[in-house]
């Protein structure tokens, strides 16, 4: 008896010596949280904070972000071993890409929102609102922020992207002491890839519970109507792009644009370029292969049927011209001509499959009203 009570005493002795020394103490193999389609990043729990690492900051990149987030900065054994440290929640943020509004919006979160360049270009109607109050403040150009209004903004964090590298402009704003840390949402070539990443707005808001939820939601939207279009009874040809200065631009075969019409069940002609980003094709070469595809999907900047017939005759030649089988997406805009699409798409992906799915097969029972597709007249 005297044994068994010794134990005991022992036991609950080590597990409250446990308890008051656990804020010093880092688990020696961190827990994965779940990034199931994006590419470009992982999360990590440590006992005491969350580490995020950018593992594609841009296309061929030669080097990952580390990055660490707290609720209190002095847990973090070593911080100078990261690219940035922040405290969350973060209080007010600037971030430098439309792409990143929505996961603010979705996460109740537009209100920290304090700095934005080219503010014309977003069309979040929240947004829109703050500007007009004046407490989203106008940051230049993404190629040369203003950084000395932002340094008077003095953010919490700001989040940015990089094509080939960081900039100078963020090399000024973090000498300036603001954490700065690269979203590559734009790096994904997965639908749902791209959506994938409001998982790291939610560690920068304390709000992972909350971005996982609104991500599963789109994820299995996304899932159910795949599976509807996969039903369906044939697989329409689909021609994509158009000219751009005698060049036809469009998407590659592995692409963001190319992966939606392979998911709503339709055959993109254009399948077997292999990569990520667009073809440059003469437009004799697109005739010969697409003039008799059965939809146009994306015809670049134009919304009507004039517009490209004075832009190129030749665009009548094609058979979705003739058929009125095009479809825009350029024709939905923000309150200052900012391209809807540009900022929500990528964010809700399951809102354009299901669009496209609506144009592809029609006489499938989708309860759906197209949202960023448009029939050009």
């Amino acid at each position: 008896m005297l044994q068994k009570l010794l134990y005991l005493f022992i036991v609950i002795t080590l597990f409250v010596a446990c308890k008051n020394d656990q804020s010093q103490s880092i688990d020696v193999a961190p827990l994965n949280t779940s990034v199931d389609y994006a590419k470009g990043f992982t999360i990590n729990h440590i006992s005491n904070y969350t580490v995020i690492k950018v593992t594609n900051p841009w296309p061929g990149a030669d080097k990952a972000y580390t990055y660490a987030f707290a609720k209190n900065l002095d847990l973090i054994e070593d911080a100078t071993m990261y690219d940035a440290v922040v405290e969350v929640p973060v209080k007010n943020m600037v971030v430098t890409s439309t792409t990143h509004i929505p996961s603010l919006e979705m996460l109740n979160e537009i209100e920290t929102l304090v700095g934005f360049p080219n503010l014309d270009y977003i069309s979040s109607e929240a947004a829109r609102l703050k500007i007009s109050e004046g407490t989203i403040k106008e940051l230049g150009k993404n190629e040369a922020l203003n950084t000395e209004t932002l340094i008077d903004l003095s953010p919490d964090a700001v989040v940015s992207f990089a094509v080939e590298g960081e900039g100078q402009s963020l090399k000024v704003i973090k000498n300036a002491g603001i954490p700065v840390f690269i979203n590559a949402d734009w790096t994904e070539t997965h639908p749902l890839g791209k959506a994938e990443w409001i998982k790291f707005f939610g560690v920068l808001y304390d709000k992972e519970k909350e971005a996982d939820s609104i991500f599963n939601a789109i994820s299995k939207d996304y899932s159910d109507a795949k599976k509807l279009a996969k039903g369906a009874a044939k697989s329409p040809t689909v021609l994509s792009g158009a000219m751009y200065k005698d060049v036809w631009y469009m998407p590659q075969g592995d692409s963001w644009a190319a992966q939606f019409i392979t998911d709503a069940n339709g055959t993109y002609l254009w399948n077997d370029h292999k990569g990520t980003g667009s073809i440059a094709l003469n437009i004799e070469s697109v005739l010969d292969k697409g003039q008799f595809a059965e939809v146009w999907i994306g015809p670049g900047q134009f919304n009507s049927k004039t517009q490209l017939l004075e832009s190129n005759p030749v665009y009548g030649q094609f058979d979705a011209f003739k058929n009125n089988a095009l479809y825009t997406f350029t024709s939905k805009v923000g309150a200052t001509g900012g391209v809807l699409y540009y900022e929500l798409a990528p964010n809700r992906p399951d809102i354009v499959l299901k669009d496209i799915i609506k144009i592809l097969h029609p006489e499938l029972e989708l309860e759906h009203e197209p949202f960023f597709f448009t029939a050009i007249k």
